[in-house]
């Protein structure tokens, strides 16, 4: 493999949702620590699943995986992180200043701008502090999916920039952080990222459009902040012999060929690997030494790959979306791990929705989202926006400085224009853009394409602190109001959808999300299993493999997981445009399963 050819002491595996980044990441981690390497393995993703790939509890500590020698792992834990960031700032304090300015400086340091700020610190840290990481000779980083992976690695520079052109002041920060230390940290971070001696950055895709897109995307983006050490990974690729007497098969083939010939040209000059598809799922010690080699084609008997279960041929959205309709307007978000299908299923609902006369706003709060490319077309009915972060940013500062700022001198607008500019302002903004749209649903039906599963939960978890503040300055005055955690929480408001595929780790994911989701009292309605080859017709012996592969994860959301779910199966043709998403609620037997009553 090219990328991991004399590699530095950084590698930082990113890309779209669902490509495979964990996978590679701890393959790359394995390999290094058989070889007599000292490696450590860190992710930055909220949503983390390296411990269920090895079997074991990580969690926000660097912790030895058992069964393979000379390698750690970190799960970097936004919550855990913030908490540890609040005691060491209110801790020195409690006892010496009034109660009353304890609990000011614990309210201030309540919100996701802390939440993000903790984690990091904890990330820079990695890149810079020699006591934390010299006993290990490579640290590799397992990212969130791009858009967030993007700020993260913009935040060193901004962060920088931010408290050199201001006087250091940033509230966000906390009163006691030691903002030398952080200025230092974060320039030193910026080298550690621009030094391609010691920083790595391999972009993962796989042979299809989108990704191929939003991988060239991430290239341009990162390129201007210095990571040009690049590399491209094209994951999952489908062999070409299985595709002889099986249209779907066939199908697969030529639309990663169409994809490949179609490649972005940034991409095209980068040093680029391809990954075979394998017919085992990608969990396990045996599975990962097995990913970055070339292995047998598989011989499947097709006797041997009868069905455990019985599935329904094709079944559709129809019953879900019959159900949503019935209610004539309302908010139906779409959530799961990043690559599991969110953006085109929203986009099908909403499409479905629409065409039923049904006044419908599609929209995306994924910082990567593009639905644009998904619709390809206009609908009577619907309209579309994306919650961009730099648009809604920019539009929070203009309208702070026009309230706030009118009634302030020319010193006071000038601080509170150097506030504006901290990083933790995008937090806010996204947040109350996010506010908005879901008002939305009182009138019409608000259809939303979640951010993957982590940044989607610290996006709620600045709903419910927003939530928390409203009841302490409201609750005492007996006075009505609603806030979006309460919509969020009430089902004849809210209609959430789980979107899974049927594969060990994203049902795994799915699980613990909806468990996040019923401790923040929102009861998801139902789950999706998209693309199951199980609910397809196949012949391929690589696509039987993987189909029987499906049937216990199947199995477990039926019986386990979902009070009601859709299966949806892996189509021919790539739903994409309007008439190509209104296949997928109308393709089958036109029915969705229910475990239990409604």
């Amino acid at each position: 493999m090219k990328f991991f050819r004399q590699p530095p002491r950084f590698l930082f595996f990113t890309g779209k949702g669902g490509v495979g980044k964990t996978s590679i990441a701890c393959a790359s981690a394995v390999q290094l620590a058989d070889a007599g390497q000292r490696v450590l393995l860190v992710s930055t993703d909220p949503a983390s699943n390296v411990g269920q790939v090895f079997g074991i509890e990580i969690g926000n500590r660097i912790t030895a995986v058992p069964q393979v020698p000379r390698l750690s792992a970190l799960e970097i834990d936004p919550q855990a992180a913030a908490q540890a960031y609040r005691d060491r700032i209110v801790g020195p304090v409690r006892g010496v200043l009034p109660e009353s300015v304890v609990k000011g400086i614990e309210e201030q340091l309540s919100g996701a701008c802390t939440t993000e700020i903790a984690a990091f610190d904890e990330f820079t840290a990695l890149l810079t502090d020699s006591a934390l990481t010299h006993d290990f000779d490579h640290i590799i980083f397992d990212t969130a999916p791009t858009g967030h992976t993007i700020r993260m690695l913009q935040l060193p520079g901004a962060w920088s920039g931010f408290l050199e052109q201001g006087k250091g002041d940033a509230s966000c920060l906390g009163p006691l952080a030691g903002l030398e230390k952080q200025r230092t940290q974060y320039k030193a971070a910026v080298d550690a990222l621009a030094d391609p001696a010691l920083t790595r950055l391999v972009l993962v895709a796989r042979a299809q459009a989108s990704t191929l897109l939003e991988a060239a995307r991430t290239h341009t983006e990162l390129a201007v902040i210095g990571l040009n050490q690049q590399f491209l990974v094209i994951n999952g690729v489908f062999p070409e012999s299985e595709s002889a007497q099986d249209p779907l098969a066939e199908a697969i083939c030529h639309r990663e060929a169409a994809a490949m010939v179609a490649m972005p040209a940034e991409l095209r000059v980068l040093p680029t690997d391809q990954i075979a598809l394998k017919a085992f799922n990608l969990v396990g010690l045996e599975a990962l030494r097995q990913l970055l080699v070339n292995i047998a084609p598989v011989e499947a008997n097709v006797a041997d790959l009868a069905p455990q279960v019985v599935i329904d041929a094709a079944p559709s959205l129809s019953k879900l979306v019959d159900e949503i309709a019935a209610d004539g307007h309302g908010l139906v978000m779409l959530m799961g791990k990043g690559g599991v299908g969110k953006t085109t299923l929203a986009a099908a609902v909403a499409v479905e929705l629409a065409q039923r006369g049904l006044p419908v706003h599609l929209t995306t709060s994924d910082p990567a989202g593009h639905l644009s490319e998904t619709l390809q077309g206009t609908l009577e009915h619907l309209s579309v926006s994306r919650i961009n972060p730099h648009e809604v940013t920019e539009q929070y500062r203009a309208q702070v400085l026009a309230s706030k700022g009118a009634k302030l001198d020319a010193a006071g607008r000038a601080l509170l224009e150097e506030d504006l500019r901290s990083p933790c302002t995008e937090e806010i903004a996204v947040f109350q853009a996010f506010s908005r749209v879901i008002r939305e649903a009182g009138q019409k039906f608000v259809v939303m394409d979640t951010a993957p599963t982590g940044h989607t939960l610290l996006l709620l978890d600045a709903t419910g602190a927003y939530h928390r503040d409203v009841v302490r300055q409201l609750g005492a005055t007996h006075r009505h109001f609603t806030t979006p955690m309460m919509q969020l929480q009430d089902p004849k408001q809210t209609k959430v959808l789980i979107v899974t595929l049927a594969e060990t780790t994203p049902v795994l994911e799915a699980a613990d999300l909806q468990a996040d989701l019923r401790r923040a009292g929102i009861e998801p309605w139902a789950w999706v299993i998209n693309n199951s080859l199980a609910a397809a017709a196949v012949t391929s012996p690589l696509l039987k493999a993987r189909a029987h592969n499906e049937l216990p994860e199947i199995n477990a959301v039926i019986t386990r997981h979902a009070s009601r779910y859709a299966l949806v199966p892996l189509l021919k043709d790539e739903p994409v445009g309007v008439d190509r998403l209104l296949q997928l609620t109308s393709n089958g037997s036109d029915k969705a399963f229910s475990t239990k009553e409604n």
